[in-house]
C-alpha cells in the first residue's frame, strides 16, 4: 500500500507526521511525506529513513519575514495552493490514500489533489481550535476580529466560515478550476470532511464532542527520538542541579527583542542554571546587539540548536515554550514543569491547559517581563507542581501514531475510503 503524508507549516506540523510515516512503513506501508523545502525538515525525515517531497517556499522563510497585511492573505494563499496543485499531484500518482494536514489553504489544495486523483484522504489538525465545537470559540483571522460581546457559538463559527471563505475561497475555487474540479462553497468545511482526525493527547486536550462533526481523536503522534544528546550539553548536565530549558520554538519572537536576557535573568533569580534553544529567533545569551551571540561568558548558561527534546526535558527543572501542541506533550510526558509564554494561535489554549491541569503556569500575554517570567518560574518550580507534573506524564497516552496507522490501513484495505473524502 503506498500513502502519501502532506502538510505544510512549522516543524509542530512536520514532527507528528514524520512519526505517523514511520509507524506506516513499520506496518508495511510505502511512505512519502510532502513538507516545506527547509533543510531541517528533510534532515529530519531522511534521519528515519522516510522520503520527502518538497512543496512550496520555506516555512521558516514564511515565519520569520515581516507578516503580511490582512489584504495579501488571499494572494499569498492562492500561491500556496498553487503549489501544492503542482507537487503534490506529482507525489501523489499511485497512492491508495492520503493524510493532509498543516495551513488551511495548504490542506485545501492537497484536499483537491485528492479529490481529482480519485484517492481517498483525511483530514488532520494537530489542535481543536480549528474544529467546530460549542466548547471553544475559533481562531480569530488577521483584519477579522471576531465580535467579543458575541458569546453564541454557532454565530461565532458561521462567522468563522465566512471569514475562511472570504480569504481563501476565491484562491482555492480558482486554482480547483485550473485542474477541472468545480467550486467549493464552504473552504473550512470542505477541508475538514465529515469524520476530521484530532492528533492530541486525550489527557491534555479532551474533545468534548459536537453535534453533528464525528472528530476521531487518535492521540498524539509522537516520533521516538533516538539521538543521543551532544557530549557537551550532557556535560552540561551533569555538572549541576537540572537546569530551566527557554525555547519557543519556530517563533520569531518579534515583539520580545531581549527575551533572551529576561529569562536568563528570571532564571538565574530562582537559583537555576538555563539550557537555551536558539529557535527560529535566534535567541544567545548574549546581550541583545552585542553581535557575537556569545556576550555572557558566565558558565551557568548553555546554547543549544536542534536537540532531543524527549531526551532534554526528562532531565530539566522546568520548560519555558511558547504553548505549540508538540512541545507541550513532549514536556507532558517528560513530567517536567511547564511555562507557557504564549505568541498566537492555538498557544493561550496550550497555556490554558498547562494551568488548568496544574502542570505549569500560563504566562499572561506573549512578551514576558523580570518580574511576569519570575512569577511564573515560582509557580512551575513549587514542589507540588512537579508532583502533578509526574502524575499527569502517566496518564498521557504513547499510542497515538499506531491508533492512525491502523485506523488508515483497516480502512484502506476494505477498498473504501478511510474517511470522508
Amino acid at each position: 500500500m503506498r500513502v502519501l503524508l502532506s502538510t505544510y507549516g512549522s516543524r509542530g506540523d512536520v514532527e507528528p507526521v514524520a512519526g505517523l510515516a514511520v509507524r506506516l512503513r513499520e506496518l508495511g506501508a510505502e511512505v512519502r511525506v510532502c513538507a516545506p523545502p527547509d533543510e531541517e525538515f528533510a534532515r529530519r525525515l531522511a534521519g528515519v529513513g522516510v522520503p520527502m517531497v518538497p512543496v512550496g517556499r520555506s516555512a521558516r522563510a514564511l515565519t520569520t519575514s515581516a507578516p503580511p497585511a490582512p489584504s495579501d492573505l488571499p494572494g499569498r494563499a492562492a500561491d500556496v495552493i498553487a503549489r501544492q496543485l503542482d507537487a503534490v499531484t506529482a507525489a501523489a500518482e499511485g497512492c491508495d490514500a492520503m493524510v493532509v494536514t498543516g495551513m488551511l489553504p495548504a490542506a485545501a489544495g492537497a484536499r483537491s489533489v485528492a479529490e481529482k486523483l480519485g484517492i481517498p484522504s483525511v483530514s488532520v489538525t494537530f489542535q481543536q481550535l480549528t474544529l467546530p465545537s460549542p466548547h471553544h470559540r475559533p481562531l480569530a483571522y488577521p483584519g477579522r476580529p471576531l465580535p467579543p460581546e458575541v458569546t453564541d457559538s454557532r454565530v461565532l463559527w458561521d462567522l468563522d466560515a465566512r471569514h475562511i471563505n472570504a480569504l481563501f475561497g476565491a484562491a482555492l475555487n480558482t486554482n480547483r478550476a485550473s485542474i477541472g474540479l468545480p467550486p467549493v462553497g464552504n473552504v473550512r468545511d470542505y477541508v475538514l470532511g465529515d469524520r476530521p482526525w484530532l492528533a492530541t493527547d486525550p489527557t491534555l486536550d479532551p474533545w468534548l464532542g459536537t453535534p453533528g462533526l464525528d472528530v476521531v481523536q487518535t492521540g498524539a503522534w509522537i516520533l521516538p527520538d533516538e539521538r543521543p544528546l551532544p557530549a557537551e550539553l550532557t556535560a552540561f548536565l551533569e555538572a549541576g542541579p537540572p537546569p530551566v530549558y527557554v525555547g519557543f520554538g519556530s517563533m520569531p519572537m518579534r515583539e520580545s527583542t531581549d527575551v533572551a536576557q529576561v529569562a536568563v535573568e528570571a532564571i538565574r533569580a530562582q537559583g537555576r542554571r538555563v539550557v537555551m534553544a536558539r529557535g527560529w529567533a535566534g535567541l544567545s545569551r548574549g546581550p541583545a546587539g552585542d553581535g557575537d551571540g556569545d556576550g555572557d561568558e558566565r558558565d551557568d548558561c548553555f546554547v543549544v540548536g536542534e536537540v532531543n527534546q524527549q531526551e532534554l526535558f526528562g532531565r530539566v527543572a522546568a520548560v519555558v515554550h511558547h504553548g505549540g501542541a508538540g512541545t507541550t506533550t513532549t514536556a507532558a510526558r517528560a513530567g517536567a514543569p511547564q511555562v507557557v509564554v504564549p505568541q498566537l494561535a492555538d498557544q493561550p489554549y496550550w497555556a490554558g491547559r498547562v494551568a488548568a491541569l496544574g502542570v505549569g503556569a500560563a504566562h499572561d500575554g506573549p512578551v514576558p517581563t523580570f518580574a511576569s517570567l519570575s512569577a511564573a518560574l515560582a509557580t512551575a518550580l513549587a514542589p507540588e507542581t512537579r508532583a502533578r507534573a509526574a502524575a499527569v506524564a502517566g496518564a498521557v497516552r504513547a499510542d497515538g501514531t499506531t491508533v492512525a496507522a491502523t485506523l488508515l490501513l483497516d480502512a484502506a484495505s476494505r477498498e473504501r475510503p478511510p474517511v470522508s473524502a
